[in-house]
């Protein structure tokens, strides 16, 4: 899954970066940035790559995080994210699915990392919970449903049946 979503920013002329470990996922051509919060759940991690972003040369105004367990994305669907992303005031837009808010699948301003690191250092480790310090925007259903015709765009895998049930859905070219 890492190799396709690396794969999938990379044609989108993006630079991708992975927030894990130490020493994990060398193999995949891509900077790694390390985890300042391993084990701490995600908010750490896009707090890391925000830190990251702000203190690079190029210091990007915005950041598309993602997790790497959606193996439905699409470039169209991340092209618009961002393309949103660039016109808006908010400090994240991120979708709204039938789940819930989906952080994962976000853009984030680099300047929204004071604020998230704020909570996190005062105990918040949800992401959603993060999200009520910074601004955003939310994207509801009619903003994203006509990039995701089969209702799997934010389905995120978690076990061993769901990587098969993934698997099935490529072969099948519902992907």
């Amino acid at each position: 899954m890492l190799a396709r979503m690396v794969e999938l920013l990379r044609g989108a002329a993006m630079e991708a970066k992975v927030v894990a470990a130490g020493g994990k996922y060398e193999a995949f051509g891509v900077e790694i940035v390390e985890d300042r919060w391993p084990g701490e759940g995600p908010l750490g991690g896009i707090i890391t790559a925000l830190e990251d972003a702000a203190g690079s040369a190029a210091r990007a105004e915005w950041n598309l995080i993602l997790s790497c367990d959606m193996p439905f994305l699409t470039r169209a669907w991340l092209a618009f994210l961002c393309e949103r992303a660039a016109k808006s005031k908010a400090q994240v837009v991120l979708p709204y699915s039938t789940h819930g808010p989906e952080p994962l699948c976000a853009c984030y301003r680099t300047d929204a990392v004071g604020a998230l690191r704020v909570a996190f250092e005062s105990g918040v480790r949800k992401v959603t919970q993060g999200l009520q310090h910074v601004t955003t925007e939310v994207l509801d259903e009619a903003e994203w449903k006509r990039f995701d015709s089969a209702g799997r765009l934010f389905w995120n895998m978690n076990t061993q049946a769901d990587y098969e049930e993934a698997s099935r859905g490529f072969k099948m070219g519902s992907a």
